[in-house]
């Protein structure tokens, strides 16, 4: 993981990247950088909310699972914060957008993290691109 600080949208705040191969084991690794993020975000800028953090970290767990399960290969994790919040981006390998579906109350089958990241997200959106794509979730902070 690359914990930088600086940028164009808040000078000095710290942002993270992190490149991950994919497998399984890589949600727990990506929760990680996640939490090292978010408590040096803390450091400068502590959240409004006790949960805040907790929903960020929850966020990254559900868009890098989605990742690991429909895309194949590595997948980049970024972490920013923007004003009010943290924007938390997934880039996979898939050119396919995610599209919500019944969650499967019976079988295990999922399809309960889309409606998750919609109701904790400010702002949810895909971005296709050539290789793959990108997810970007916007929380509140």
């Amino acid at each position: 993981m690359d914990l930088l600080t600086g940028g164009s949208e808040d000078a000095g705040a710290p942002r993270a990247r992190a490149d991950f191969d994919g497998l399984t084991s890589t949600v727990a690794q990506a929760r990680d950088t996640a939490d090292t993020f978010l408590t040096a975000l803390a450091r400068t800028t502590p959240p409004a909310r006790d949960r805040n953090r907790d929903d960020v970290l929850l966020v990254v767990s559900e868009l890098v699972t989605n990742a690991v399960r429909h895309a194949p290969g590595p997948f980049t994790l970024c972490l920013a914060p923007v004003p009010g919040g943290v924007r938390v981006t997934v880039r996979d390998t898939s050119t396919t957008l995610p599209r919500p579906r019944t969650p499967d109350v019976d079988g295990g089958a999922g399809g309960f993290g889309c409606p998750i990241v919609q109701c904790l997200a400010h702002r949810l959106e895909a971005l296709p691109h050539q290789d793959g794509k990108e997810i970007h979730a916007v929380l509140p902070w």
